[in-house]
């Protein structure tokens, strides 16, 4: 029986993996607990039952706003079976963007993780008018918690068997499964519509290039709401290994470490964190271990694939590998072979280095409208191009438009925008094709290049051109600059805001035996200023004359999701940063 419907995995562990005693696992009070097949098919069906009998019919819809944990998998699929639309929604949203999404869904249910985050979408639930009924995954005193749904579910087992049997059934791959809200870099979300089909022929490809197997263990780090996260989700238990759930970005290195993972997801951002504590404590090296360990990020930096480097170059990697890479790998658990990443732009030189030291990230390129990977690098030589987003998934065709537009036809495909007509139309043209918003284009007529969004390309008033990711990601590969952002729309150069990496400058302060005692002193500092400017001109001379930064500011905060600057999946939100920053922007301009 082939897996066509995303409850159709539970078939699959029925028959494939029936005695697996790891299938997802959660931290609970510092201790790892974890669910077996046979715990995963039966929280499952409880579920699909105490929802029939708290009167849910197919068609219906339960938003979930929780951390990521092995119950969001039992409502998952427990609502596939009888025809309930998961609308999963991202932690970091504002009370305005909860109310938003409740209203628009028309959803009659939700479940919450905890406490922390009721308090954060209750005023959002109360707005909306109330109706909306609330469960929690912990428990909290006064609020139905999510046992309650499986008990009921227990009780009226034999009531509801025939009739979740029925349901199932009569789903077909083509249905309506999910409504995903996109975090959005401007404006309001758009409610993407995802359908079985959409969502199982992208895990079933996703599953043919990690090639993961039952005896490996996966960490999953993205929310699960984010659809990368989910097809990582569904992918892994596709193929019958053990997934755990990071407790947070702060725990991941100490859970790879405590699981000996195989592999994990992330967005680029995780990675570049990463390395940058990976150089952080290359820095505090001194003398020959300081000397051999930069030896080796050198030579990581000049990593070619599958021998491509020349056996010199190779061995030399050994020796790296031997004093330095091995070591990169025992801080992650020892066992890491495979790490997938998509969700923005990542920097090659990462990628280099993370190959070099057999640690594979397999880079891939999609939007939750394409449940969502279009692309991806494979493992094997000739279908892997470092600095590329790879090839594009089977069943799925690409092209680009005259203007450069990345273009896009297949079964992952969203069907459209949810009550949004218009929008779903002004999507797709007359052919049928897709249009991502992003610009690209091919390489070796079959490995994809992805280099900016169409929307965020803007014209100098020389007529010049600038697409600020590409620059951005220039910039980014400086150690000391944590975000950026380019300007420069209709002026005679491009500027930028610069968040600087903050952590950095605790070492280099004592180095240069200065001081400041906050973010606002540091940028000021004329040290600091100096430092920056030096930095940026070194980088310059990496991008071509209109594409320079002729000016540009520091600003004293970090940017993250929660104060704004970012989105939840870690992009720019260039509209907010420029209303936040309007007056600083402004005096770049007016010298």
């Amino acid at each position: 029986m082939s897996v066509e419907r995303t409850f159709d995995l539970l078939d699959r562990y029925s028959r494939l993996f029936e005695n697996k005693e790891d299938v997802l696992c959660g931290k609970q009070n510092g201790v790892w607990v974890k669910y077996s097949s046979r715990d995963y098919i039966d929280y499952c069906y409880n579920i699909s039952y105490g929802l029939l009998e708290l009167g849910l019919k197919k068609g219906d819809k339960i938003i979930t706003v929780t951390n990521s944990r092995p119950e969001w998998n039992f409502v998952d699929l427990g609502m596939a079976m009888i025809g309930v639309i998961h609308v999963p929604v991202f932690t970091s949203l504002s009370t305005s963007d909860y109310q938003y999404i409740i209203n628009h869904s028309e959803a009659s249910l939700i479940f919450v993780s905890d406490r922390k985050l009721l308090k954060t979408v209750f005023p959002s639930i109360e707005a909306s008018g109330g109706s909306l009924r609330i469960y929690s995954f912990d428990e909290i005193e006064g609020v139905k918690n999510w046992k309650e749904i499986v008990e009921a579910g227990k009780a009226n087992s034999e009531k509801h068997k025939q009739t979740v049997e029925d349901i199932k059934s009569s789903i077909r791959p083509d249905e309506f499964a999910s409504l995903i809200y996109t975090s959005g870099t401007t404006g309001k979300a758009k409610g993407v519509m995802l359908t079985h089909r959409n969502m199982v022929s992208n895990f079933l490809s996703a599953a043919d290039v990690f090639k993961l197997e039952p005896k490996d263990n996966y960490l999953s780090i993205l929310p699960l709401c984010h659809v990368g996260g989910r097809l990582g989700n569904y992918q892994t238990q596709y193929s019958g290994a053990s997934i755990y759930y990071a407790e947070n970005m702060g725990t991941i290195a100490v859970n790879l470490t405590e699981i000996k993972a195989d592999g994990f997801d992330a967005v680029p951002r995780v990675l570049e964190k990463f390395y940058s504590v990976i150089i952080s404590k290359g820095n505090k090296l001194t003398g020959f271990k300081h000397k051999v360990f930069f030896w080796a990020v050198d030579l990581g930096l000049k990593y070619k694939p599958f021998g491509e480097g020349g056996w010199f170059y190779e061995r030399k990697l050994k020796i790296a590998d031997k004093l330095v890479f091995s070591k990169w790998r025992e801080a992650l658990g020892g066992n890491v072979r495979i790490v997938g990443c998509g969700g923005a732009s990542l920097q090659s030189r990462l990628e280099r280095i993370f190959w070099a030291a057999g640690i594979k990230i397999i880079n891939m390129y999609g939007l939750t409208e394409t449940s969502p990977i279009l692309t991806i690098n494979r493992t094997e030589k000739g279908r892997a191009k470092l600095g590329s987003v790879g090839m594009t998934i089977e069943g799925v065709e690409v092209k680009i438009a005259e203007d450069g537009e990345i273009l896009c036809k297949g079964p992952c495909v969203t069907p459209g925008y949810y009550k949004d007509p218009e929008l779903t139309k002004s999507a797709f043209d007359s052919e049928g094709w897709f249009h991502t918003g992003d610009i690209g284009h091919f390489e070796d007529d079959k490995f994809l290049m992805v280099t900016d969004r169409k929307k965020e390309i803007f014209k100098l008033s020389n007529g010049k051109f600038i697409a600020p990711q590409v620059i951005e990601n220039i910039f980014k590969e400086s150690p000391v600059i944590d975000q950026i952002m380019v300007l420069g729309e209709h002026e005679k150069f491009a500027s930028a805001l610069i968040s600087p990496n903050f952590k950095y400058f605790d070492d280099w302060k004592s180095l240069k035996n200065i001081s400041f005692s906050n973010n606002e002193e540091l940028i000021h500092h004329p040290e600091v200023q100096s430092f920056f400017s030096s930095e940026v001109d070194k980088l310059n001379k990496k991008v071509s004359p209109p594409e320079k930064i002729n000016r540009f500011k520091l600003v004293q905060d970090e940017w993250s999701p929660a104060s704004g600057e970012l989105s939840p999946t870690l992009k720019l939100r260039r509209q907010f940063i420029n209303e936040k920053y309007k007056t600083i922007i402004e005096q770049i301009y007016m010298k």
